[in-house]
This record gives C-alpha cells, sequence and structure tokens, in this order.
C-alpha cells in the first residue's frame, strides 16, 4: 500500500512538473521571463525594473503562489498551476487567496491602495492554468482561466492564451466605472445628425457592457446608417477610455474599403474626423501598434495570422485588442456544430469548430456582432440582439423606402416547368469536358423553375424575361438596377440578351450599361465604384458580390432570375435598394420576379440553425472505426460512414465502382445493407481486412459533375401581375383594406382618434397605426399603387387619406394639394406677422414629408428647424402662446370638405 501510494505521489509530481514546463513555454511565448526550476522566489530571484518576469513559489499569507507576475517592480497577478485533467476553472479561488495574502519584496513598487471591494485583494489580476488549450466544450477544464478582481462583477472567463505583460498594464489603467460615469454624460454634437433610434442604440449597447456582457449584438435594417452608428459608438468609447483598441472585423476586403472612407471622412467634434482623432490600420496593414485605436480587417487575414501564421511570425497576444466588432456578423459565420460526448471521446474539436468563432474566441475582448437579418447561428455567438431596429420601423419613420407590389414575370415555361418525355435526346453541357453531349432519358425529366439557370441551362426563358425588363427599364435612366443570377454562366448570358433586349426596345444601347459584377469579373472592386459613382453601369448583373455591404443609393430595380433558400439572404439583396436618395427623387423601389421567389420564401424563417458540417473523409471514418473502442463510437462512425455514402454513391464513375466492388467484394448498395447489419465488434476487423477502401471513395478525380441539361423549348410571356400576395388582385386587396378599417377599426384607440378627431393625432399615434396596418399586411405603397392600377389614374393620397376613405368615404387627394389646400385656409383665416406665416409655411412643408406636425414634432433635435430658431417653447411665444390650437387648427383644415 505504501508503495502504491508513493508511486501516485511520484506521478502527481511528474504531472505537476509537465504542466510546469507547458506553462512556463506559454508564458515565454506571452512575453514572459520564466523558468520554473530557477527562477523561484526560494533561489533569490526577485523582480527588477525593465523585466516582465514570471517568478516562481512567491510567498503569501495563504501559503506560495505557483507564480506571481511582476511588470518591473510592480506585481501584477498571480498564478495557480494545476495538473492537466484538473477543473482550472475553480481553481480562480486558490489564486485569489494568493492575492489576498500577497507579501511584497523589499523591491516590490505596490500601489498606494488594494483593490477589489473594501480593498480585499493586493494584486488586481488572477489566473488559474493546467496547459491545456482551450476548447469551448470543456472551457471549465481547459485553457488559461482569467479573473480581474478590481470590480466584484467580473466573473472569471477562459482565455486561448497568456496576457502579455503590456496588455497587463494597459488594462489595469482602464477604469471601467469612471469611463461609464463620462459616457452618461456625452453629448451626440458630432458633425452629423445621430437618429433617435441610433442614439438609443448606441446608449443602450453602452448600457449593457457597462452591466458586465461580454457579447452582444445589435440588429439594423439595412440601410439606417449601422457604419455611422458604429462610427460614433466608437468614438464614445475610445473617447472616454473605456476600450483602448477595436478590431472591425469584415468579411470582404469591399466592406472594409467602404468602412475605411468612412472612418476617414466622418467628421465629429471640432470639424475634426474620426481619423484625425484616433490611429487607424486599414486592410493592408496587417499588425497594429501602438497608437492605432482602430484596426480594420477581413474575418480571412485574421484566421490566417491567429491560426495559421507562417514560421518567422507568432500569433498575436491574446489582448491585442479588448474590443472586436464584426460587420455583417449574419455572413458566412457558421456556428460551431457541437461535439457529442461520443466524439469527444475520439476527434479533435478542430474538425468542427469554425475558424470565425475560433478567432473571436482568441480575442479577450468584449464582443459586438452587427447585423441586419440575426439569425439562429448569430443569437448563438452574441446572444439574443440587445437593440432592434427593423426594415418595417426604418419605412414607417420615412428613413427608408418600401417597395412596390413585386412585377411577378410568369413564362410559359416557368408556369409549366421544362419537360423531356421518355426516351428523348437530351442536350447536355459537361462542364469537365467543356463540350456538349447527348444523353437519352430512361424516364421523363421535369425541371421546375427552381431549378432555371441552376440544372438547366434555358435561353428561350431569358430572352422572354430580358425583353419584359427591357420595357420596363431604360439603360440610360440615372435609376440603376441590379440583377440576381444563379452562377457567373447564368450572369454572362443574362448580360447578353438584355443588351439585346435593350438593342430592339430602343434601337441602340451602350455596351457599359449592363456589365457583370461578380467575383469572377475583371476588378470587381473597381466595377462596384463605378456602379456607384458612374452614369454607366446603368445595370449591374451579379451573383453574390453584391447582396451584401454594398451601398448605391441609385438602385431602384431589383430582379431575381435565382431562386434563394435563406430568408436571411433575400433580406439582404432586398437591402439593396431600400436607402432614400434624393437627388433622385426616390419614393419607393421595384421589385421583378421571374421566379417565384416571394411565393417560395413564405414558409422559411429568418432564424433557421446553421451546422458546419464536418470535412472528414472516408479515409479518416475508416481509420476511426478501427480505432474507437466503444460500441457506441463505432456505431456513430458507422452511421456516419453510411449516410455519406449514401449520398456519393450515385456520383462514382464507372471505374471507381469497379474498384470499390474489387476492394469490397460487393457493390456500394449491397455494401451499405451488409455494413448496417454488421455487428460493432465486427467493424474494425472489417476494415482491417479490407483496407484502400476509404481511398477509393475520398478520389476527387471520380466524382461526376452534376449534368446541366440545355433547353430549346420555346418560351413565351404568359402574364405579368402584381404580388399582392397568391391570387390578390388590386380590388381584393382594396376590398380587404376597407374590411380592415372598418371591423378592426374600433380595436385600435389611434385609428379611432384620425377617424373622428385627425386634430388630436399625435406623431406618436401615427406610428402605432402604420404598425398595426403593417402587422396585417396593408402598407401605403401598396394600397396607392392598387388604388392607380384599378383607377388608372397617378393618385398620392398618403395613409390617412385611404384610411378616411374607406372609413368615411372622404374623397382621395394627392397629399400635397390638400396641405396646399390647408395652408391657404389657415393664411386666409386671419392676419399673421411675417414670421407666423413663414413659420406656417415650413409646417406645412414638413407635413407634406412626415404626415403630422406635433409638439414633439417642434422638440424633435433630428428635425432642422430645431438649430433654425424652432422649438414648442420659442413657436408658442411667437404664435402669442396659441401654438397648439394653430396645429390643432392646421391639422383639422387637413380634412375640411370643400363646400
Amino acid at each position: 500500500m505504501v508503495g502504491a501510494a508513493n508511486q501516485a505521489a511520484t506521478q502527481v509530481q511528474l504531472d505537476e512538473a509537465g504542466t510546469r514546463l507547458l506553462i512556463d513555454s506559454q508564458l515565454r511565448l506571452a512575453g514572459w521571463t520564466v523558468d520554473t526550476e530557477n527562477l523561484r522566489h526560494s533561489k533569490g530571484t526577485r523582480p527588477r525594473k525593465s523585466m516582465n518576469i514570471a517568478i516562481a513559489e512567491w510567498p503569501t499569507a495563504n501559503g506560495p503562489a505557483d507564480y506571481v507576475l511582476f511588470c518591473g517592480l510592480v506585481p501584477i497577478a498571480a498564478v495557480e498551476a494545476k495538473r492537466g485533467n484538473t477543473n482550472v476553472s475553480a481553481s480562480l479561488q486558490q489564486a485569489k487567496r494568493y492575492s489576498r495574502g500577497f507579501l511584497p519584496s523589499e523591491e516590490s513598487d505596490m500601489p498606494e491602495k488594494n483593490w477589489g471591494k473594501d480593498g480585499e485583494f493586493r494584486l488586481p489580476f488572477v489566473f488559474s492554468a493546467n496547459g491545456r488549450p482551450f476548447l469551448r466544450q470543456l472551457s471549465t477544464h481547459s485553457g488559461i482561466w482569467f479573473g480581474d478582481l478590481r470590480r466584484p462583477d467580473n466573473l472569471g472567463r477562459a482565455l486561448d492564451g497568456w496576457y502579455s505583460p503590456e496588455g497587463l498594464i494597459a488594462l489595469q489603467k482602464i477604469d471601467a466605472e469612471a469611463a461609464h460615469e463620462q459616457l452618461g454624460q456625452e453629448t451626440f454634437d458630432y458633425g452629423f445628425d445621430v437618429r433617435t433610434y441610433q442614439r438609443q442604440a448606441i446608449l443602450r449597447t453602452e448600457k449593457v457592457i457597462g452591466q458586465g456582457t461580454r457579447a452582444l449584438l445589435l440588429a439594423m435594417a439595412t440601410g439606417t446608417g449601422k457604419t455611422k452608428t458604429c462610427i460614433a459608438l466608437i468614438y464614445r468609447i475610445l473617447k472616454t477610455k473605456r476600450f483602448r483598441r477595436i478590431l472591425f472585423l469584415v468579411d470582404r476586403s469591399a466592406l472594409g474599403e467602404q468602412a475605411a472612407n468612412a472612418f476617414k471622412e466622418t467628421r465629429m467634434e471640432s470639424l475634426q474626423t474620426f481619423a484625425d482623432t484616433f490611429g487607424i490600420k486599414e486592410l493592408d496593414e496587417s499588425d497594429p501598434d501602438s497608437a492605432t485605436a482602430v484596426h480594420l480587417a477581413t474575418i480571412q487575414g485574421m484566421v490566417h495570422r491567429v491560426l495559421t501564421p507562417s514560421e518567422v511570425t507568432v500569433p498575436p497576444p491574446v489582448d491585442q485588442y479588448d474590443c472586436v466588432i464584426v460587420d455583417e456578423c449574419h455572413r458566412g459565420y457558421l456556428l460551431d456544430r457541437e461535439l457529442s460526448e461520443t466524439e469527444q471521446t475520439f476527434r479533435s474539436y478542430e474538425d468542427y469548430i469554425s475558424k470565425y468563432r475560433r478567432v473571436l474566441d482568441y480575442f479577450d475582448a468584449v464582443k459586438i456582432g452587427l447585423t441586419a437579418t440575426p439569425a439562429l447561428h448569430t443569437t448563438e455567438i452574441f446572444g439574443p440582439p440587445v437593440f432592434t431596429y427593423s426594415y418595417r420601423e426604418a419605412v414607417i419613420d420615412g428613413y427608408l423606402i418600401d417597395h412596390e407590389p413585386p412585377f411577378n414575370i410568369t413564362t410559359e415555361l416557368s408556369a409549366n416547368g421544362i419537360v423531356w418525355q421518355q426516351g428523348a435526346d437530351i442536350p447536355v453541357y459537361n462542364p469537365k469536358a467543356l463540350q456538349m453531349e447527348l444523353f437519352r432519358t430512361p424516364d421523363e425529366v421535369r425541371i421546375e423553375v427552381d431549378q432555371f439557370n441552376r440544372k438547366v441551362i434555358t435561353r428561350p426563358f431569358n430572352e422572354v424575361v430580358c425583353r419584359e425588363l427591357a420595357r420596363e427599364i431604360d439603360p440610360e435612366s440615372r435609376k440603376k438596377t441590379l440583377i440576381f443570377c444563379a452562377n457567373d454562366v447564368h450572369a454572362d448570358l443574362v448580360v447578353l440578351l438584355l443588351k439585346e433586349a435593350f438593342k430592339e426596345q430602343y434601337g441602340s444601347v451602350d455596351d457599359d450599361s449592363v456589365i457583370k459584377i461578380t467575383g469572377a469579373a475583371d476588378k470587381p472592386l473597381k466595377l462596384i465604384r463605378r456602379f456607384k459613382n458612374e452614369h454607366y453601369p446603368s445595370v449591374a448583373v451579379t451573383v453574390d458580390l453584391l447582396t451584401t455591404g454594398i451601398d448605391v443609393p441609385q438602385i431602384c430595380n431589383l430582379v431575381f432570375i435565382r431562386r434563394v433558400n435563406s430568408r436571411i439572404l433575400f433580406d439582404q439583396m432586398l437591402g439593396r435598394a431600400t436607402r432614400l436618395c434624393e437627388e433622385l427623387g426616390k419614393d419607393t423601389f421595384r421589385i421583378f420576379d421571374a421566379v417565384r421567389i416571394y411565393e417560395a420564401l413564405q414558409a422559411i424563417t429568418a432564424m433557421q440553425p446553421v451546422a458546419v458540417k464536418p470535412g472528414i473523409g472516408f479515409t479518416e471514418l475508416a481509420q476511426e472505426m478501427a480505432q474507437v473502442t466503444t460500441e457506441e463510437a463505432r456505431l456513430l462512425v458507422r452511421d456516419q460512414f453510411v449516410a455519406k455514402l449514401q449520398r456519393k454513391k450515385h456520383h462514382l464513375t464507372e471505374k471507381a465502382v469497379q474498384d470499390f466492388e474489387t476492394c469490397a467484394g460487393m457493390s456500394p448498395t449491397n455494401f451499405i445493407r451488409h455494413f448496417r447489419t454488421l455487428p460493432p465488434v465486427e467493424i474494425a476487423g472489417w476494415f482491417a481486412q479490407h483496407p484502400g477502401l476509404g481511398e477509393i471513395l475520398d478520389r476527387k478525380t471520380d466524382v461526376v459533375s452534376p449534368p446541366i441539361f440545355v433547353s430549346e423549348h420555346a418560351d413565351s410571356l404568359r402574364e405579368v401581375t402584381r404580388g399582392y400576395g397568391t391570387g390578390v388582385k388590386p380590388e381584393d386587396y382594396l376590398q380587404a383594406f376597407r374590411e380592415f378599417v372598418n371591423t378592426k377599426g374600433n380595436d385600435i384607440p389611434a385609428l379611432v382618434t384620425l377617424v373622428t378627431r385627425p386634430r388630436s393625432l399625435t406623431r406618436r399615434q401615427l406610428r402605432e397605426i402604420l404598425f398595426e396596418l403593417d402587422q396585417a399586411g396593408f402598407s401605403e405603397v401598396n394600397l396607392q399603387v392598387a388604388h392607380n392600377e384599378l383607377s388608372h389614374q397617378e393618385v398620392t393620397a398618403r395613409i390617412m387619406g385611404y384610411i378616411r376613405a374607406a372609413a368615411l368615404g372622404d374623397p382621395l387627394m394627392p397629399w400635397d394639394q390638400r396641405v396646399d389646400k390647408a395652408l391657404h385656409s389657415m393664411l386666409a383665416n386671419r392676419a399673421w406677422t411675417a414670421p407666423q406665416k413663414d413659420w406656417l409655411r415650413r409646417i406645412a412643408a414638413q407635413t407634406k414629408s412626415n404626415l403630422l406636425v406635433d409638439r414633439e414634432a417642434l422638440d424633435d433635435p433630428a428635425l432642422v428647424w430645431k438649430t433654425e430658431g424652432g422649438g414648442f417653447p420659442r413657436l408658442n411665444k411667437l404664435f402669442d402662446g396659441q401654438l397648439q390650437q394653430v396645429l390643432d387648427n392646421f391639422n383639422d383644415s387637413l380634412w375640411q370638405q370643400t363646400a
């Protein structure tokens, strides 16, 4: 028994010694001088000026600390080292005891006050580690656990690496409480208007960070100024020294260039741009320097720096950034696939974990995600949105524009599908051989519109669509058009056919008016700039490059000749056209739908779960089946092997099938049946007797590219309808609106006020009405288009006019004409002073834009007149204390019937 005990004690010592050596190497990589055997307190090692050192076995009143970290003469952290299988998170408590009982040497330079509540800690920071690399799913047993003891509500957390000496010194200088106190006093007097919802987003973010949240999500509709909001937020948190360096991550260079220009051009205070105030490093600079406050980088570049550094470079320290902001955080960023307990016994987390998530985990920083379309995989990383401002809210508030009911372009082929009868010879394009072949089909082949331009090349269908587009779109117009195609080949075809259709429609067309902008195009970033800033191209044909993050306000037409199965992607595509454009007088945008994308996406939610499929090949699965030791693991790997083979067996060439049968002694189909019935204990032996099977299945050269059918079926236009809903005509839509107003109206107090007492209606109540209508499927734009389509008259009556017409039978009148009539009535009502007349005209102009002017509107700092001597108190004096009565009378005049 004694011998066994001694042996166990020796093993513990060896485990601890090995852990210390691992921790030594990790600390050394982070910039610390460390040698656990020689740099020990008991051997006379003491702190020295200008030396960042980890001294082992430092005595404290509560026992010796495994390490104490010194930055020069200043003791800054205590470290508790544990064996590899020890719960490392719980060991922070032991490190806290060392901080409480730290005993300084004569050389130590101690601060004037202690740290934490009631000054119970003598060192501000603590660490615990067991040498194991960080694994999120085993976070309590892995990584380096860190505690900031300066505030009791700072929770311990796992890090992917050690803080550098510079990082700890910088962290110690940050006073979060003082920063948040200063943030509470900061104004928004910047060189650009910060809208109400943008202020709310910023203040909410600051509050949540102040509460200790370290990952948060902001959801703001495309076009509502996420970048400007972000610039104001970053400016404030840097100015108050809440953070010292921000990493601004984007997923593509075009977005990074756009963001960099915004930082350089946006004026903040005293006419200084953001870049004049804080140092910025752009995409082409991989490493920040001491003066860098904001570093822009692509996620791809950061993956390279963090996860795959070259032999001559080292990864950045985990403290290089203390705040990471991810723009368009929904894009291509996939949630880690969770390893099951069985998989953890034999697989590395690197098989599954997304590189994006690993980069975010790597830096000890507050993470802020920005997106217009939060999805499940986004919220799993950043949490649910702490602030949301939706597209519909922005439309209702007048910051974005709505789209008209879509033009649904239906052709004979899109309605009936493309059909080849049994025995027909189908032209097939072989992308591998780059040639056409004939394929005789043994059965009927039917391809529906969702596979057009993907599974089948159909020139006639695209010709019909392009001819209809040419009737509705003028290539010489300053209104831009964006067309979404299925792939690069399809984009080339559409460019060609659309130019031909324009030439047929208009007699001639400039060759540069229609251009393909995809990743395969020549200098796509330059083409994007041309599309935004120059007259040509007026039509851009793309696949994915212009789906997100590109700001071209002149886009007035969106065309869908491709299906997408992602609601998120579709919403992002719509977001390309939602921005206001005053130079064009843009108040709506149009959608042309040739593939019934609206109909297809009705049942698809934006919160679809996404998981990364592991890139494990057949060879690796076969090896695992020979290596795993439990029945549960064997069954798991067997099922994955079978599922993978089920997908691939239809794409094997004849030679691959022959090689498979030679190796396995049976066909792939028979192998699947046999393998499913094989006892788990025999699986490993079977693969040992049949080596090479995985290699055969992993051969990339043996994968047959899916055939692309070429359709020569004639096509013609069947109809173009407007998308009020499936089978809904404009008269049906207007009748449904009338029924809603007259049956549901009494349940909406604000709507009752509009109908019975319009003078009492407030902006807040009007917003409530618009939301209720929006939820019911009614919008001002759709009502206007339906009425105009039915009456063949252009009447811009605005939403209040449509409501009162439905409820009371009021005649519809163009809104501007109605406001001018009310103004004329007010001016003729009594004698006004010149300043009073001037302000009545301003109120009328604002009514034309925003539908309603009330006290809240007059005090709104976002409205121009606030800076031009406006505001309710001053104007009330101007109107002899009768301003509210004047506003009420004006709103009454809007709805007076002409005698």
